[in-house]
């Protein structure tokens, strides 16, 4: 192997590893941080690094060990219907005012119009909060469906809008609509099965 691919192999295995170190879901820390390593592997075979190539390959066998774990697990999701004017519910809001802004930029809660509150819990933990109303009787309009970042792996949504389908259907919903500000948000909300329907709203046709 020329040696100019390996030492682009060693940056670029650098690179994978410090990106993996930003990541604040353990999901996607896990992912990256296997990429990372598996190029640290073949690097250090090629250049008959053995230490380098055999703790490389240790990091990946654990990365894929906790992997498996996360996806293997059967965890219970609940919902926890609150008041609008539930005090930790505004607590809540407060304390991850920025981060929700990222994906709701201008989000501003008006406790009066939500007809839907209520956050998402995952094995008794707090996941996320979900915040809609119902408009032309039949349209749930999602206001807020934030997830905190450790629990940013689809499953919320999952839960949410498949799960929970049947429920939302009961209560007289034909359709669910929201706004996607962003493409990480976009790219979120097609994988739930959202559909664009504007500029910047995205539906979901719930069908029985």
């Amino acid at each position: 192997m020329e040696i100019d691919l390996l030492v682009w192999i060693g940056y670029t295995a650098s690179v994978v590893i410090a990106i993996s170190m930003t990541m604040s879901s353990i999901v996607k820390f896990r992912i990256i941080n296997l990429a990372g390593a598996s190029l640290f592997c073949i690097y250090g075979f090629f250049i008959g690094a053995l230490p380098v190539a055999l703790l490389n390959a240790f990091i990946i066998i654990v990365d894929v060990y906790y992997l498996a774990g996360i996806f293997s697990k059967k965890e219970l999701f609940e919902i926890l219907k609150v008041r609008n004017d539930n005090q930790y519910l505004k607590r809540f809001l407060n304390f991850h005012h920025h981060d929700i802004q990222r994906f709701f930029p201008g989000f501003y809660h008006q406790p009066e119009l939500n007809t839907h509150s209520f956050f998402i819990l995952r094995d008794m933990a707090v996941a996320g909060l979900f915040l809609g109303r119902r408009t032309d009787g039949h349209v749930l309009h999602v206001e807020l469906d934030y997830v905190i970042a450790e629990y940013r792996d689809f499953k919320n949504g999952k839960f949410i809008f498949h799960r929970l389908k049947n429920e939302m259907i009961a209560d007289g919903f034909t359709r669910v609509v929201t706004q996607g500000h962003n493409r990480r948000h976009q790219k979120y909300l097609k994988k739930l099965g959202f559909k664009k329907a504007g500029e910047e709203q995205y539906e979901l046709k719930l069908i029985p």
